[in-house]
């Protein structure tokens, strides 16, 4: 299989990460691209560089107010009076359509919607190739490619039009999900992530030109909490257009296969003519975030049933936290996609 990665996604090195009220060290490190790398090769994958194809298909999706705010945030915040060396938000709006603040304090509030996505000088060179590596990917299906697999670090799913959260700045899904319609493709996103895609979601919510399905953890107790419910379905022309199939804890290879089933009928029945894999390895038994307990072995067989469609498929890489198996999942992932298109 074809691989894309760019080592510029290495400068974006997280320090903070707040959870439960404490301060923990980042899970999203850069370390994950050293074990994916490794991973992927150990698949077959020969990697390349991307294409810079510039920030067009990037704003496409997002807006430009959000970009500029990526772009300059962290030398304006540098400049206030003994301001951390990230920009981490410590006041966020209860409305989003009334004012938008000048100073960087309330811009990080208003376009970072947790404490999980600090931003650090490098962190918008790192965000940019992470989504010029999945337009590549896009390039590499539509010369032909059956698979494609976008090693994009950091991740992208929870990122919103103009809001970061989740580790997530710029949603590499959806902006690759866009470059293959505006291409005349029909695109579908499935995302596998234990963490409901909610940045994705919202993207899309009200369009019925993508689907958007996702499989996650039950987010009644768990990132995001206020979206990813069953009952989201998309509102105005997109009602009907997002599936959402929350998962218990806990839930192993069976019923996840199972549930994969319903993803990808509703994916043929949309009539789609590419996919756009939002892959998570998080799912695992042995990921930090303990939620699902997908086996490593459940990973090939996941892959395998995606291959099933029979769709081109670009392969972008979301969670997946360092340990033991990590490497493993994704080898296991790939090996079964690769042996699936036979």
């Amino acid at each position: 299989m074809r691989a894309i990665f760019d080592d510029r996604q290495a400068a974006h090195d997280p320090q903070n990460f707040i959870a439960a009220g404490e301060r923990r060290p980042n899970p999203e490190t850069p370390r994950r691209i050293e074990i994916l790398g490794a991973a992927a090769r150990e698949a077959g994958c020969g990697f390349e560089a991307p294409t810079d194809h510039g920030l067009g298909p990037i704003a496409a999706v997002h807006s430009a107010e959000y970009l500029t705010f990526l772009r300059t945030i962290h030398a304006r915040w540098s400049r206030l009076n003994g301001a951390s060396d990230e920009v981490i938000p410590n006041v966020h709006p209860d409305r989003r359509t009334v004012s938008y603040p000048s100073g960087p304090v309330g811009q990080a509030g208003y376009h970072q919607a947790d404490t999980a996505c600090p931003i650090s000088s490098g962190t918008w060179e790192a965000a940019y190739w992470s989504a010029q590596t999945a337009l590549s990917g896009v390039d590499a299906v539509l010369g032909g490619a059956r698979a494609v697999y976008a090693l994009s670090r950091p991740p992208g799913h929870h990122a919103f039009a103009d809001l970061a959260g989740g580790f997530c700045f710029l949603n590499n899904s959806g902006i690759a999900a866009e470059a293959l319609l505006r291409a005349g493709k029909r695109p579908a996103i499935l995302d596998v992530d234990v963490h409901h895609g909610n940045g994705t979601q919202g993207m899309f919510y009200h369009r019925r030109d993508v689907l958007t399905v996702s499989i996650h953890c039950d987010p009644d107790n768990f990132y995001p909490f206020f979206w990813g419910h069953a009952q989201e379905r998309g509102e105005g022309e997109g009602l009907g257009y997002n599936l959402n199939l929350p998962l218990a804890r806990g839930t192993g290879d069976a019923d996840y296969l199972r549930t994969l089933d319903s993803a990808l009928a509703r994916i043929a029945d949309f009539g789609a003519d590419v996919i756009v894999v939002a892959l998570g390895l998080d799912a695992h038994e042995n990921d930090p975030f303990k939620a699902l307990r997908v086996t490593t072995p459940g990973f090939a067989r996941i892959a395998a049933a995606i291959a099933g469609l029979g769709l081109p498929a670009v392969i972008v890489q979301e969670g997946g936290y360092v340990q033991d198996d990590l490497g493993k999942n994704l080898t296991s992932f790939l090996t079964g996609y690769d042996k699936a298109l036979g």
